[in-house]
């Protein structure tokens, strides 16, 4: 994991930055919740949850389910 977030790939898995945002607040706010992830990278530097959450958008780790779509999926 960098210590800079992989913020143009995690763009490529949503529509804009604002939803991208809005994913990552709350996929952080779940890590903190849970304290399921090692918040320290390989040469001990700590990351932040923010850091953690888009590169977890990035590269496929957090799947975006938007309302509208569980909707559809309901009906």
């Amino acid at each position: 994991m960098s210590k800079r977030p992989l913020t143009e790939e995690a763009l490529k898995k949503v529509n804009n930055r604002y939803e991208l945002v809005h994913a990552a607040a709350k996929l952080a706010k779940r890590l903190y919740e849970t304290g399921a992830e090692s918040f320290v990278n390989e040469e001990g530097i700590p990351l932040k949850k923010t850091v953690i959450s888009i590169d977890k958008i990035a590269k496929g780790e957090a799947i975006i389910i938007k309302p509208e779509e569980i909707v559809k999926e309901e009906e």
